[in-house]
Parts: structure tokens; C-alpha cells; sequence
């Protein structure tokens, strides 16, 4: 993802969030809305500065910027890592700005994401892809497929420092372009509305990418 300064879609307005309950969402409903968003930093730098980008249901948006120009803190923000400067923000009806620390977890159960460093776990794979949450194998199993990760099964992640990841009980190793796979299949297991990618086919070579 990247910066999108200006107008997303100049042709629609954010809907204001109002108080700081959740909105319901309708089928054609803004499903992430970002008004006159300005974000800086303690040095005073600004990361972002009057961004509006407005995202309905069922669309599928790249953002793209060179290094340095917002693309993480955009992320950042989204996923309610850090807070804004100013303007307004609001995702699946939450008031990101506003929204209470203790319902920053139910808020991004309902996002998958795929982070540039993976952030797996040295746990086994279904673990990985569940995050702590309920264990439904077809599910698990069709993320896999999805991801073109049906072999990983019993690998198990022990660290993130290289680009090979080591199970200390069998052996089993997988590269960094299966622990971006694996990353993904969690993404996918989520059956989020929203999924916010950010890199995800660095580590892939070329056919892994397209497909």
C-alpha cells in the first residue's frame, strides 16, 4: 500500500462517523472512509497530510508511493497502530479516533492482513493462520489452497531474523516466499470484509506472483 494524497474519489464525500457506536453497513456502504487526514510524526514531520480516500464494499484498490511517502502509516492507522493528527477516520463503522483501547482487538478481528514481515508465530501452521481463534479445519485447508500452501502443514516458524524458518521437532523448514504464503492463508482464513496487503508478493517469484 502507498500514500494517496487529494481526492480517492472526488465524486463521493465521507460519511461523518457520529458518536462512538458502530455503524451498521449497508451492501453499498463506505467501508473505509479517511477525511482531511493529517499524520505527524513527534519530530513534527508530517507522514500524511490531508488524505481523503473513501473505499465501498466489495472494491479492490492498490496505493502505491515511493519509500517515505506514507504507505506504513497508512497501514498503521487503518489498523488502529496509531492514532491521527487530525481529520477523521472510520473503518467498518468504527470512529478510529475515538474508538475505546479495550475494543481495538474485536475491531481488528475483522480485518486479515498480510504484514510486510509476516509476524508469524513459533507455533504450527493452523495455529499461525487461526491467531488464537477457533480451529475449523475446511476452512484452514481451503486458506491453504487459496495461499498455494496446502504443503505447509506441519512446518512451524521458530523466527523472523532470515528467510528461513526452522521446526525444531521434525526438520521441516520453509522459505521466506512460504512464510509470505503462510502469511496470506491467514488473511484468507479470516473471511474478513476488509484485508489490507502490504507488500504481499515480495517474496514470490514470478509464476507464485501472478497466480
Amino acid at each position: 500500500m502507498g500514500e494517496k494524497k487529494g481526492s480517492a474519489r472526488g465524486e463521493r464525500t465521507a460519511a461523518p462517523a457520529r458518536g462512538r457506536r458502530r455503524r451498521p453497513l449497508s451492501e453499498n456502504s463506505e467501508i473505509i472512509s479517511l477525511s482531511k487526514v493529517c499524520k505527524a510524526y513527534s519530530t513534527g514531520a508530517p507522514a500524511l497530510k490531508d488524505v481523503d480516500l473513501h473505499i465501498n464494499r466489495g472494491e479492490f484498490v492498490f496505493i502505491v508511493g515511493d519509500s517515505g511517502s506514507g504507505k506504513s502509516t497508512l497501514i498503521k492507522l487503518l489498523l488502529r497502530e496509531l492514532t491521527i493528527t487530525s481529520g477523521s477516520i472510520n473503518v467498518m463503522g468504527y470512529d478510529l479516533a475515538k474508538i475505546k483501547h479495550r475494543k481495538i482487538p474485536k475491531f481488528r478481528r475483522n480485518i486479515g492482513i498480510v504484514f510486510q514481515d509476516f509476524r508469524l508465530f513459533a507455533f504450527p501452521v493452523w495455529k499461525n493462520i487461526t491467531a488464537g481463534g477457533e480451529r475449523l479445519e475446511e476452512r484452514i485447508r481451503k486458506a491453504l489452497r487459496q495461499a498455494d500452501a496446502e504443503g505447509l502443514v506441519q512446518a512451524m516458524p521458530q523466527g523472523l531474523d532470515t528467510n528461513l524458518y526452522k521446526n525444531l521437532g521434525d526438520g521441516v523448514e520453509i522459505s521466506g516466499g512460504e512464510a509470505q504464503k503462510l502469511a496470506l492463508a491467514r488473511a484468507l482464513y479470516k473471511d474478513a470484509p476488509v484485508v489490507i496487503l502490504d507488500e504481499p508478493t515480495a517474496a514470490l517469484d514470478p509464476r507464485a506472483e501472478a497466480e
